[in-house]
């Protein structure tokens, strides 16, 4: 089978600078995400169910949060039956560089890839949020005779920049590959869309270590896989685009799945209440592909009622709400509580993502704000009311979203 001869190389060693300052205590695939998960979790969890069993992590960037995590809730798989998740730092086997690039990622770390023996090596971001079933991206790679496969999403052409962009054949074969480009060409017939590449690609191994030593030897390389690697392949060798979740009929365009780079922190909190909707658009309860995750020992989430003395009437609205949280008379409305959270009575949180632990005072207000662990509101605070004034002290985005950085004292 073609899942067993695949390793899938997961990238989880970027740095996340738009992200701070979540990211200022830890790597961005460790970022919490959702309530209860991890943003690499999404990844971690697509491998399992496409079947896939030999996935290494390559961790770099502040990584104590992400080893362990991935400690706690990924020690799920059998390394007798020829099965591992393993987290693997650099290794300083070849050089005394950290990782270079994403080709680089990879050529440092040839000496286990060729050990594993793979057919296919599979090479994932550990910072995107989507559900993806690789094996059929690797039947794709197959049936293709392809040496390399870059897995392809169409998306507003308002938003490539951002990417690298394809355009390819009636094949599916790519002719011509740019990355992060100042002026992304349309797709024909379609101007204003574009076919970006997710990140994700399908290597022939001998190719893939080939083409590492090579691109290593380059000293005007960059070693990155769409920079260098990806647009000196095009035209000689056979390289293909696989369109995730499908084509549509009468065009080349993969459908509008769902799929999130949740690399700024308006992305970040656009996502976040993407789960809130009264209609996701990412189905985090399907039970044929469920998420994993390490969840602590919380107990169940508790609301609070008295209409005794005041009316008190603790309610969540079109929220998330973890283990462990207790609405003690408070109202949450499209907000995302993470456990251990704690809402007091008359308090208030509308579009706000509050992870661990947080603590909300009594009539206190917040609004649009994503607030890190370890932080107490004050009773009668207001955050997300006053911007300018949120600017003083916290990281205001350009969507205006406040941002409370982990352990801020108030």
């Amino acid at each position: 089978m073609i899942k067993k001869h695949t390793l899938a190389v997961v990238l989880a060693g970027g740095v996340g600078s738009r992200l701070f300052p979540l990211t200022k205590d830890r790597a961005k695939p460790a970022v919490p995400f959702g309530g209860k998960y991890r943003i690499i979790d999404f990844t971690l969890s697509n491998c399992i169910n496409s079947g896939l069993r030999k996935i290494i992590v390559l961790t770099q960037y502040k990584s104590s949060s992400l080893i362990r995590h991935l400690r706690d809730g990924w020690t799920i798989l059998n390394p007798e039956l020829g099965e591992y998740i393993l987290n693997i730092p650099p290794q300083m086997r070849i050089s005394t560089d950290w990782y270079l690039g994403t080709a680089d990622a990879l050529y440092q770390n040839l000496y286990f890839i060729e050990s594993a023996a793979p057919k296919y090596t599979l090479i994932l971001s550990g910072d995107h949020v989507y559900k993806m079933d690789y094996s059929k991206l690797l039947w794709f790679h197959r049936r293709k005779g392809a040496q390399l496969t870059v897995a392809g999403k169409v998306i507003p052409i308002r938003d490539a920049h951002h990417f690298g962009v394809m355009h390819v054949d009636e094949n599916m074969r790519i002719i011509n590959f740019h990355e992060k480009p100042e002026n992304p060409e349309p797709i024909p017939d379609h101007p204003d869309m574009a076919l970006i590449s997710m990140g994700i690609y399908v290597f022939n191994t001998d190719f893939l270590v080939d083409i590492l030593k090579k691109d290593a030897k380059d000293p005007h390389s960059t070693h990155d896989f769409g920079k260098d690697i990806i647009p000196s392949l095009i035209h000689r060798h056979r390289v293909f685009s696989y369109p995730f979740g499908g084509t549509r009929k009468k065009s080349r365009l993969p459908d509008d799945t769902y799929w999130r780079d949740v690399g700024t922190l308006d992305a970040y909190w656009e996502a976040n209440m993407d789960l809130a909707s009264v209609t996701p658009k990412f189905d985090l309860y399907d039970p044929d592909w469920p998420f994993r995750t390490y969840q602590g020992q919380f107990p169940p989430a508790k609301s609070v009622y008295d209409n005794v003395s005041g009316g008190r009437v603790g309610a969540a609205l079109d929220s998330l709400v973890c283990g462990g949280v207790i609405i003690s008379g408070g109202r949450v409305i499209r907000s995302i509580l993470s456990p251990g959270v704690r809402i007091h009575s008359y308090a208030e949180v509308i579009e706000s993502v509050l992870l661990d632990g947080i603590d909300v005072g009594r009539r206190a207000r917040i609004r649009r704000a994503i607030v890190d662990k370890e932080v107490k509101i004050p009773r009668g605070a207001e955050i997300g009311f006053d911007l300018e004034e949120d600017a003083k002290r916290f990281t205001v985005t350009q969507g205006g979203i406040v941002v409370v950085p982990r352990g801020t004292k108030l």
